[in-house]
């Protein structure tokens, strides 16, 4: 049971959703294993089939015996009066998202759609993330995967959607769709993630505007990015290590062991590790990045703990470094982060923190705040997987209260902006050149403000851009979206 348990334990990525006031909605965060069966059997077993109220029964008997907080579950709730799984559900934690715990990371998902993204960053769109500013009514690329659809057709990070159409001759400019339909009408107009779908797409790239039509297609997340994901900046007669991280899967495992292996041969102890958009995911991948940094850490000493409801304490774990063949000895760590930042990324950050103090910084703005995890239930034959908030995390000196964020546990954070127009990666754009200046043991710009001015609404964001833009997300996100706000 424990071991089985284990790979079914993720920490999921944040609630990302449209801003309500601007007419957007739906939502969800998420995350998964790679492998699953067998997976803990809920007690009592639920109703056999796969009509809404057996599968409701199922929802709340994982509930009932895993939710981290049982004191915060509704009670009296009328499975009759809800249409459908997941409202149910939303009604089971009330109480728990009242109190700012569980910010919309219970729901039911898909087995099949969970196992392909976690396994291999399986997914289908065009390929990009997208922000969108109201005040401008700007619709922004903020990255742009290999081998998908949109960058193969010249739309890179920076590049600005201004209209979308089905053909040439129906573009509708974002300020129209907004006006109509609200932030909504944009993830509507930009159609269903499927192949094939094609829509055009109006860009502003530079001083020029043009039309390109864009098919959706089955990809695959690329973890590190071959462009820009793992490199050395070499500044000053320093060498610095750069790595950014998309998302925590199994097939990110590998390209960490590379790109730690290259540091290490390149006798890097100073590192800028860019967790920006990183939503979160598997436990077991982060561990690995943690015992990547622990070259000079000892077996004794604690990266991370994971603590279950107190009937399920049998279940807690501790993970002790363990040094790899690739591990470096870090000197000096500055890590990126932004709202979008979040789960597996803030436990690597909490991890490191009792061992490095003020020779570590949060560079940006602060973190999204999510110091619990899920695990995974599946109803096999309905194709349900049940994500269940079930355990929290904390680091060797015990923390795991950053519900607010981890700009108030660093001292020394460095707030700075993230400019779309410079790549991922370039030494001149804000969050890595304040990232650079700390390691060079330069000024860095003033501390994050990390007073908490999130509100419920606010929670359906995923902030940290530019000022006021945040992540466009689908009512109804797949997993990979759930993992990666702003993914279409």
């Amino acid at each position: 049971m424990r071991h089985n348990l284990r790979k079914s334990v993720a920490l999921l990525t944040m609630s990302a959703f449209v801003l309500a006031s601007c007419g957007g909605g739906g939502g969800g965060g998420g995350g998964g294993p790679v492998t699953v069966t067998p997976t803990p059997t809920p007690t009592p077993a639920p109703t056999a089939g796969c009509g809404l109220s057996a599968r409701q029964d199922f929802a709340k008997a994982v509930i009932d015996e895993w939710y981290l907080f049982p004191a915060d579950v509704a009670t009296g709730v009328n499975k009759a009066s809800h249409s459908s799984v997941q409202s149910y559900i939303d009604a089971l934690v009330a109480p728990a998202r009242a109190a700012n715990k569980d910010r919309f990371f219970t729901y039911i998902t898909s087995i099949a759609e969970e196992n392909a993204f976690f396994s291999s960053g399986s997914s289908a769109g065009f390929g990009v993330r997208l922000t969108y500013n109201p005040s401008t009514q700007r619709v922004v690329i903020a990255e742009a995967y290999e081998g998908a659809p949109a960058l193969a057709a010249g739309i890179d990070r920076g590049t600005q959607i201004s209209g979308i159409g089905t053909n040439a001759g129906n573009i509708r400019s974002i300020a129209d769709i907004v006006a109509t339909s609200g932030t909504g009408g944009i993830t509507d107009a930009l159609g269903p993630s499927d192949p094939g779908v094609t829509r055009v797409l109006r860009i502003v790239d530079g001083a020029s505007t043009r039309d390109v039509t864009v098919t959706k297609a089955n990809f695959d997340i690329d973890p590190i990015s071959d462009r820009y994901g793992a490199k050395i900046i070499a500044e000053g007669g320093k060498s610095y290590g750069y790595l950014n991280l998309r998302t925590f899967i199994s097939s990110a495992n590998p390209q960490l062991r590379t790109a730690f292996a290259n540091f290490r041969a390149q006798g890097v102890t100073d590192v800028v590790i860019d967790f920006r958009y990183n939503g979160g995911g598997l436990v077991s991948t982060a561990e690995l990045m943690g015992d990547l940094l622990g070259r000079n850490r000892t077996a004794s000493e604690l990266f991370s703990r994971t603590d279950f409801r107190p009937s399920k304490a049998a279940e807690n774990d501790r993970h002790f470094f363990t040094s790899q063949p690739e591990s470096i000895a870090p000197t000096r760590i500055a890590f990126i982060g932004t709202g979008s930042t979040a789960s597996a990324s803030e436990l690597v950050i909490n991890g490191m923190l009792p061992y490095l103090g003020t020779n570590m910084t949060l560079v940006g703005s602060n973190t999204f705040g999510k110091p619990v995890g899920q695990i995974a239930l599946d109803k096999a034959e309905c194709d349900d997987r049940m994500r269940v908030v079930a355990f929290a995390t904390g680091n060797a000196a015990g923390a795991s209260d950053y519900y607010s964020g981890l700009a108030p546990k660093i001292s020394n954070s460095c707030a700075a902006g993230d400019n779309l127009s410079f790549q991922l990666g370039d030494p001149n754009e804000p969050s890595l050149r304040a990232a650079l200046d700390f390691l060079a043991g330069r000024s860095c710009g003033a501390p994050i403000a990390s007073a908490d001015t999130r509100t419920a609404s606010a929670d359906r964001v995923a902030p940290g851009l530019a000022p006021e833009a945040a992540m466009l997300t689908s009512a109804t996100p797949s997993a990979a979206q759930r993992e990666l706000p702003g993914l279409f």
